[in-house]
Order: structure tokens, then sequence, then C-alpha cells
């Protein structure tokens, strides 16, 4: 499909070049100009990626825009790119979150301001990478390369821990790949390639199914992240700076759940029956008990945080359910927590540089000096809830009438979510925006200016639009969704 096209190339690859540019500005004296090459990088990388969604064929479940060339003819190794119904769309969250990271840390970062947006557009190109590779070692470069400037991003520009929240976040998700690593190389054994839809083909016994799929495990798992391997999360974004926080919410968890489609269930489809019960109890662990542990937080950040490693154990359970409802849901849920997650801590990022706080003791009554703000963050809020006609509600719906199907006490466990996340992000709302003006710093607070308005608004659009109508959304990844679910059912034994 979409033969000779290098679409997928200009869009991991112009990011990566506009950072380079944005490097070769130098010192902070020339700031401005580092900012508006960002700039113009990161709408030029949104703007490459959008013929890959109005040139994408929804009747088919092949790989399209395909290139292949040789890189390492004597392993096999290619520069093999693709996207199918499941990776196209976090290609366009990824190129479109980029923007908005720009934007939000225009005025913010007064220091190494060329490096700090280098990194952002870099980073973008590289996780475009990780969802377009069908070469396995280019998933895997692509993968590691991932680490380096979000390392730099929590490690230079991060809050007062942030060597200690760096390290962390580094050796938790660089030890949880090598057994990936492992995988890859045992997988390249029994083909004598490295391509990751051959190996969708291969005849493996169980045992070797359900030890690939726990060496899988461990590197996905860590990246989602999922209970109990999630501790590095809470305090990456406590650190991280607002931009950092946004990408790592919006895109770098999805990278662990996608690759658990790409290469857990079709690779190991047997392995993930006999696993699947593994992962509907982690996962049901995640929304139920890190919901519950999110409702105690002080911190804006963190209580962010839990949530959304609750939302992605929605994720987990909607994938290992193995029907149409709950994958399908899962992905929805994984764009719509981008733009949620993203926008919350935009929110928190907007507070943070007016009042240097981030603990919801020090606010109280925001909305009557930050009226505009208070109504987009209410918005987010309730969408961050589950509320109907919001993004939320769409792929949480669809998860919980997907384990319906398969189990009466799996949806009611997951449903849940819907009471514990109203109660902890209501209760944040209403101690940090309602009531009377709580101090002299509140007092003092502006609202949001043009290119804030702009940032939150983009995103307010977003989560309406994909809440009324998902349709757009939803009618891409139907047949690869159908696909996969075929190949599962089908047993390799």
């Amino acid at each position: 499909m979409n033969e000779g096209s290098t679409l997928l190339s200009w869009v991991i690859w112009l990011p990566i070049l506009a950072g380079v540019a944005v490097l070769a500005t130098g010192s902070d004296r020339n700031a401005p100009l580092a900012r508006m090459i960002a700039l113009v990088g990161s709408i030029a990388g949104f703007l490459v990626s959008i013929p890959l969604y109005t040139g994408f064929n929804t009747g088919t479940a092949e790989m399209q825009f395909v290139e292949m060339a040789a890189w390492v003819p004597a392993f096999k190794i290619n520069y093999h790119l693709g996207v199918d119904g499941i990776s196209v769309l976090f290609i366009l969250l990824t190129s479109f979150t980029t923007v908005l990271v720009v934007l939000a840390g225009w005025k913010v970062i007064q220091k190494r301001v060329a490096q700090y947006m280098a990194a952002f557009l870099m980073m973008s190109g590289v996780m475009n990478g990780v969802f377009a590779a069908l070469d396995a070692i280019l998933f895997y470069v692509f993968w590691e390369a991932m680490l380096i400037p979000m390392f730099l991003i929590i490690g230079i520009w991060g809050g007062q821990n942030r060597v200690y929240a760096a390290i962390k976040f580094f050796l938790y998700t660089l030890i949880g790949s090598l057994l990936m690593l492992v995988a890859l190389i045992y997988l390249y054994g029994k083909s004598g390639g490295f391509e990751i839809l051959e190996w969708h083909k291969l005849p493996l016994s169980l045992n070797e199914q359900v030890l690939l799929f726990i060496a899988f495990f461990t590197a996905f798992a860590v990246k989602v992240p999922m209970w109990p391997v999630h501790t590095w999360l809470p305090d990456a974004h406590v650190e991280a700076p607002t931009g950092g926080s946004v990408v790592l919410a919006a895109i770098m968890l999805k990278v662990g759940a996608y690759g658990f489609l790409r290469f857990s269930l079709p690779i190991a489809p047997d392995g993930s029956h006999a696993m699947s019960g593994f992962m509907i109890t982690l996962s049901l662990v995640a929304v139920v008990y890190i919901g519950l542990v999110a409702l105690v937080q002080a911190d804006m950040k963190k209580l962010i945080a839990y949530s959304s490693i609750s939302h992605m154990g929605f994720v987990t359970l909607g994938f290992f359910i193995f029907n149409a409802y709950g994958v399908e849901g899962a992905l929805v849920q994984m764009i719509s927590h981008g733009f949620i997650s993203g926008a919350m801590f935009l929110c928190v990022g907007v507070l943070y540089d007016r009042m240097h706080s981030r603990q919801i003791a020090d606010y109280g009554g925001v909305v009557n000096k930050m009226p505009v703000f208070a109504s987009l963050f209410m918005l987010f809020a309730m969408a961050n809830s589950g509320l109907p006609a919001t993004s939320g509600f769409v792929g949480e719906f669809m998860v919980i009438m997907g384990a319906m199907k398969v189990n009466f006490f799996y949806a009611f466990l997951a449903a849940t979510t819907l009471i514990f996340g109203a109660a902890y992000t209501l209760w944040m709302f209403k101690r940090v925006i309602f009531g009377a003006v709580a101090n002299d710093h509140v007092a003092q607070l502006t609202d949001i200016d043009a290119r804030e308005t702009l940032v939150l608004g983009v995103l307010a659009v977003a989560v309406l639009a994909m809440g009324i109508y998902p349709q757009p959304f939803t009618e891409v990844m139907h047949s690869s969704v159908n696909n996969l679910l075929s190949h599962v059912a089908q047993s390799k034994l």
C-alpha cells in the first residue's frame, strides 16, 4: 500500500533535523531564534504527518506507507517502516503534542532554551520511529533512543530532586528493556531475520511463547507503567518540567502499551492467553488501588501521575479481554488520555509558573482571579472523571462493555474508576479553584494569556470532538484490530 512513499521518513527525520538546527543557534543570546525554529519545525512535523491519516485506507489491515531499505545486510537488518490502523493515530498524537509542548515552554524556559526545544523535537522524531518501525532492531534503537532526551529534560530542567528522578527513570526503563533484547535475539535465531511481521507467523511452543511474553512484559509493563513497576512515574512527573510531564504522559506511556499489540499478542498468542489472568489482575489492581492512592495526594502533579497509572490500567485490561470492544476501547483511551493528561499537566504548569507551588493546600479561590483558566481546567477535570460527551468517557465505556462480555466482575471493578476518578479529580479541583481567595499569592494571580489560551483551547476542542464524535478515530483502527484478534484467536500449537 502507498508504495514509494517517503512520508514516514519525513515524519521521523524532519523533527530530528529541526532539533539539530535549533541546537545550532547556540547560546541563550539567540533564544528567540531557537524558539522560532523549534515552532516552525514542530508545525512542519505535524503537517507532514496529516497525509498519513487523510491518505489512509481504512478498508485493509495491511501495512501502509511502507518503506524498505537494507541497513545491515549481513544480519538481515532493514530500515523498514510502515503503519497500520493501530499505529497511525499515535504518530499524529506525537506530532500534535510536540507543537503544544513547544508553545507551552515559550516563556517559561529561560535557560538553555535551544537545548530544551531540541530535546523535544528529537524525541518527537524518535517516538514516531517507534510507532513506524517494522524491523525489530530499528524498533529497539528508537525505543532506547527515547530515553536520552527525556533523561536530559528531567535531569537539567527538572525540580529539586531532578537527578534522582532522572536516574530512576533511566534505570527502570533501561533494565526493563534488556530482557526484550534477549527475546529479539532469540526470535532472530528462530527466523533468521528481524522482520516483526514475519515473527507473527513463527510456530512457537507454549513454553517458548510464555517465556517470550515475560521478556516483552518486563519492557512494556515498566513503560506503561503497570503496577507494581510504576514507582518511577510519580517521581519523574513531579520533578520534570511541564513539557516533560506532558510528553511523558501523552506519548511515552503509550509506547509500552503499543508494544503489547505489536509484539506480545501476535508473536505469542497462546502465551498471551495463558498469561491473560495475570495481566487482567495487574490491570484491575492499577485501576482500583492506584485510584485510591491518588485520592490522598497533596501534590497536584503527583495526583495526576497516579491518575495516569490508573487510566493506563484500563488500556491493558482492554487488550487482554481479547474482544473488539476491549482493544478498540483501549486504543481510544490511549489517544484520549494523551489529550486529557497533557491538558491536566499543562493546567498545573500554568499555576506553577505563577506561584511556584504544586501543593493543593497553597491554593483556593483561583476562579476569582482566573475565570477563563478555571473554565478550561473544569472541562479537563470532568473529562478525567469520564464525563459523557468528553473523550474520557468513550474509551472507558467501550472497555467496560468489552469486559462485561467476558466477566461481570471485571466490568464491575473497572467501572469503579468512574467513581474514584471523579473523587480525586473533583476533590482537587474544588480545593484549588473554588471558594474565597485563600491567600495573598492567589490574590495576585493573573488569568491565562493568548498563548496559554491557544494551547489549552486546542486541547479542549480535541477532548470535546473525540467525546461527541469518536468515529474518525475508531474507523481507522477497525480492520487492524479485527485482523489482530483473528490472529490471536488462531493457536500456533
